[in-house]
């Protein structure tokens, strides 16, 4: 140690004390499960209208976003099927219960790259989240959860459940901003790789390229704010949750759509995830009763 060194630490000896980062994760197996809708009430399978009509009341509430008031509105004066909105609304959060089986069932392997992001939902007025991972190829939605806050554990929660269908050797990367969530949510799913195969990450920060890992992976983080935007113009009918049930059942409703029911521009007008299944099934309601026959099983 040097004069000048010796004089700053009689100064401040604290300076030169090493120091070292210590995570402790505590959370229980249940704080680790995905958000998921609450059971229904309701059995679809015998309920007093038609199959035929709740495929219409999906296929104008979820995939053509029209308000619950609305969809009633149009059975009303347009097929003369009179039920209220609130039956609109009964059904849906049923459908959603089955349709969250459907989703987690036939997710697709994801791609190499996933990119995240969480983005802002108004329940009882005030702010929750809903975190999205999506393949970068494919355009499919890998995970969603949703949490009352953007910290570490939904963070976890969402990135396993991205990577669960995952191959055994293949490698991950993801692709988030600057939230400090990601990192340390990373550091806790890398300690429980038992194949020796880390999982990577790269953040994109800002609205502008000032560093090279920004410049290389925004094109990622573009395609997640587009998904963000896409989910907003899907919900925005809902006019806030009252409930935190509600926003998971029509966040469940839109994956569903999004996934397997919504052709997508950039994959030549076809789906992210293509079934067979719905091969000679040409109109959006029987797709969606397709679906729902399926998951009932």
């Amino acid at each position: 140690m040097n004069k000048k060194e010796l004089e700053l630490y009689q100064k401040n000896p604290g300076h030169f004390t090493l120091h070292y980062i210590y995570r402790d994760y505590n959370f229980s197996i249940e704080q680790l499960e995905l958000s998921k809708p609450s059971k229904p009430t309701v059995d679809l399978t015998k309920i007093h209208n038609s199959q035929n009509i709740l495929g219409l009341i999906l296929a104008f509430f979820v995939s053509f976003s029209i308000s619950a008031r609305k969809t009633a509105l149009i059975l009303r004066w347009i097929f003369n099927i009179e039920l209220s909105y609130q039956t609109v609304l009964n059904y849906t959060n049923a459908a959603s219960y089955y349709c969250h089986q459907f989703n987690m069932k036939y997710k697709d392997f994801p791609d190499n790259i996933l990119a995240g992001d969480e983005t802002y939902i108004k329940v009882s007025g005030k702010n929750n989240y809903i975190f999205f991972f999506m393949s970068a190829e494919k355009r499919s939605i890998a995970s969603y959860h949703y949490a009352d806050n953007r910290e570490t554990l939904p963070a976890i929660v969402s990135m396993q459940e991205a990577k669960r269908t995952a191959k055994p050797d293949q490698k991950i990367t993801f692709v988030t901003d600057g939230n400090p969530s990601y990192v340390a949510a990373l550091h806790f799913i890398n300690s429980l790789d038992k194949y020796n195969n880390p999982t990577q990450h790269h953040k994109v920060i800002g609205l502008q390229n000032l560093d090279a890992e920004s410049e290389e992976y925004r094109s990622f983080k573009q395609l997640i704010e587009r998904l963000n935007r896409t989910y907003k113009s899907h919900i925005r009918q809902a006019y806030g949750f009252n409930s935190s049930n509600g926003a998971i059942a029509l966040t469940t409703l839109f994956v569903t759509h999004y996934n397997f029911l919504r052709p997508h521009s950039s994959l030549k007008y076809k789906v992210p995830v293509p079934l067979d299944f719905f091969e000679g099934i040409n109109t959006i309601q029987a797709r969606w009763l397709k679906i729902l026959s399926m998951a009932y099983g």
